[in-house]
């Protein structure tokens, strides 16, 4: 997929995966992943870890980290 379709995806959606947030972000993933593995955040943003090991981010997380900055 491309960051414009991960983008049209993710609307109207309640949680992010980790490729759909990090191309918000305009990020690698795995720069994301390793900031959580880290931290336990990503710049205070926790995601949701479903029982498959899958990171789901909150689809507000954008606004928030806009907010902080």
């Amino acid at each position: 997929m491309t960051t414009n379709q991960l983008a049209a995806a993710a609307k109207n959606r309640l949680h992010l995966s980790t490729e759909e947030f990090a191309a918000e972000l305009k990020l690698r993933p795995q720069s994301i992943r390793k900031r959580y593995c880290q931290t336990g955040a990503y710049f205070c943003v926790r995601p949701v870890k479903m029982p498959n090991g899958r990171l789901m981010w909150p689809a507000d997380a954008l606004e928030q980290l806009a907010r902080s900055q």
